[in-house]
């Protein structure tokens, strides 16, 4: 069974909106609202390290705001260059306030 961790409670990241998170010292999240559901992917582009969570999101997909690679924040699927890599995708649940992220 999956260990989880709280990241933020649901206020904090209205729907359409985005947060950058560290789960530990090598793991970065970016934490998404659509439409008051959360999805989380990893949060450092794979093309040269971005931070997601800091970037544009458009509908369910993600601008990384360095160089414009973009990604699917409900499955980490690639949507566009210069990223060849998808990103992981991480399970999410909500406890009462609690926005919490499995950790692998």
């Amino acid at each position: 069974m999956a260990e989880f961790k709280t990241v933020a409670k649901v206020s904090e990241v209205e729907p359409g909106q985005l947060k950058h998170i560290e789960l530990d010292m090598d793991t970065q999240v970016c934490l998404a609202n659509i439409d008051g559901t959360f999805y989380a992917i990893g949060g450092e582009c794979t093309h040269m390290g971005g931070p997601l969570g800091e970037g544009e999101l458009e509908g369910n997909v993600v601008t990384c705001p360095w160089h414009s690679a973009e990604f699917d924040v409900t499955s980490g699927e690639l949507k566009g260059p210069p990223a060849e890599e998808p990103e992981p995708a991480y399970q999410v649940r909500v406890v009462g306030d609690d926005v919490q992220v499995a950790l692998d």
